[in-house]
């Protein structure tokens, strides 16, 4: 019981971290790599650029996590060039939220990185 207090706590939190990055007219580069950050974890992506002008998000998806290997240099990773468009940011990176525990973890991992850095730069 006490787990999935956890967890919907810090899905809440991840929504409202968003939310508060969303809400700003130009985005600070912080809250552009949290972007950047979801959504490469979401689409399991190598790389992200997101276009907040144009309301356009361009990635590359890893096709196949076989081919992988950490102890060589990777040159031929299957990957699909995307283009997005999004209506709303805020409801597009909310969409992205994974509810699974690895995703959980590692939105753990992202709120104590931000927490950490509202720390610092008040003090």
């Amino acid at each position: 019981m006490e787990n999935s207090g956890l967890r919907s706590r810090i899905l809440i939190e991840i929504e409202n971290l968003i939310a508060s990055s969303c809400t700003k007219q130009k985005v600070p580069p912080t809250m552009k790599k949290l972007h950047v950050a979801i959504l490469k974890n979401h689409y399991n992506a190598a790389k992200v650029s997101i276009d907040y002008h144009r309301r356009r998000v361009e990635m590359d998806i890893v096709m196949d996590d076989k081919d992988y290997d950490p102890k060589k240099v990777n040159l031929s990773i299957p990957t699909l060039h995307t283009n997005l468009w999004f209506r709303n940011l805020y409801d597009f990176l909310v969409s992205c939220i994974d509810q699974d525990p690895k995703s959980v973890a590692f939105y753990s991992m992202l709120l104590k990185s931000y927490q950490n850095n509202e720390i610092s730069l008040v003090a």
